[in-house]
């Protein structure tokens, strides 16, 4: 089954309408043939096709052959838009994508989004507001077109973004506090503030939420790996490490930011992936509250 929840951009649209936009490699008219079948539920109910959508409403369509081939066909999985407005997008990066097209990637998600958008016909482009290493997953916002790039910069610029990460390190971190150690930036060293308290750990590893407060390259991975609490799976700033991972465990799950237009606070949860709790699990911490660390999405 696939499931999603229907984002402000969707809200007012009939049930065949909303799909498309969120799927728009399905034909409007295959669509309402899920509906007509009852293959489509919103909510709790049947989805209807003359339904008029809800923003929040959860919608889920029941796999097929036909629409598992639609899906491949889709740069964008329904689930991974976390937020959509006209003015924003909010995507949650898988680790190991590069947010732009750069040597020695051949995918990169500017891309992937662009022709996303290309589907639905959409002309404008898209622009990264913040950056994600390729290794790093989690939420991360789009601009669409000039106008909302350059206010959503100006906004970042200004500290008025809110970013948070959760990230496994090595070492047992006992009590919150702030990071402060300068980063090296256009060859210059520049200040730089990361705030982080421990959510939990096992006796050898810890579970840190951090609050990037400046926005450095690489801030965070240097300013723990100088601490002495390298990320697990980091191997530029983890040289020695003494556990082995998958993948960088360092993950973006928090953005609040205000719509450039509207004014209205936007804050996005991205929830931890899969990958990230296989590798709490494999590394022995106990991953039984981590449901706990998830909100939903909410615009107000």
């Amino acid at each position: 089954m696939t499931a999603w929840k229907i984002n402000l951009i969707e809200a007012g649209l009939p049930l065949p309408d909303a799909i498309t936009l969120r799927v728009p490699s399905a034909p409007i008219g295959f669509v309402r043939k899920l509906c007509k079948k009852q293959r489509v539920v919103v909510g709790d109910q049947i989805g209807d096709i003359s339904r008029t959508v809800q923003y929040g409403e959860q919608v889920l369509i029941k796999s097929s052959e036909r629409w598992l081939e639609l899906l491949e066909r889709s740069p964008v999985q329904p689930a991974e838009i976390l937020y959509e407005d006209t003015e924003c997008l909010v995507i949650n990066k898988p680790s190991g994508l590069a947010v732009h097209h750069a040597h020695g990637h051949d995918d990169d998600l500017k891309s992937r989004l662009q022709n996303f958008l290309q589907q639905r016909r959409e002309r404008f482009q898209l622009a990264p507001i913040h950056r994600l290493d390729a290794g790093t997953s989690g939420a991360i916002l789009f601009g669409k077109g000039k106008k909302a790039t350059g206010q959503l910069g100006q906004e970042l610029m200004a500290g008025g973004i809110t970013k948070r990460y959760l990230a496994l390190v090595q070492g047992v971190v006992d009590e919150a506090g702030e990071l402060t150690t300068p980063v090296l930036a256009k060859g210059r060293m520049k200040a730089a503030l990361t705030r982080f308290r421990p959510i939990d750990n096992n006796g050898w590893t810890t579970l840190l939420e951090l609050e990037l407060v400046t926005g450095r390259r690489h801030q965070i991975r240097k300013q723990l790996s100088e601490a002495g609490w390298p990320i697990i799976g980091d191997s530029r700033y983890h040289q020695r490490p003494r556990v082995a991972a998958e993948r960088l465990l360092l993950h973006c799950r928090f953005l609040a930011y205000r719509n450039p237009v509207s004014g209205r606070m936007i804050e996005v949860v991205s929830p931890l992936p899969e990958d990230f709790i296989a590798e709490l699990s494999r590394l022995g911490l106990p991953t039984r509250d981590l449901s706990g660390l998830i909100r939903q999405n909410t615009a107000t």
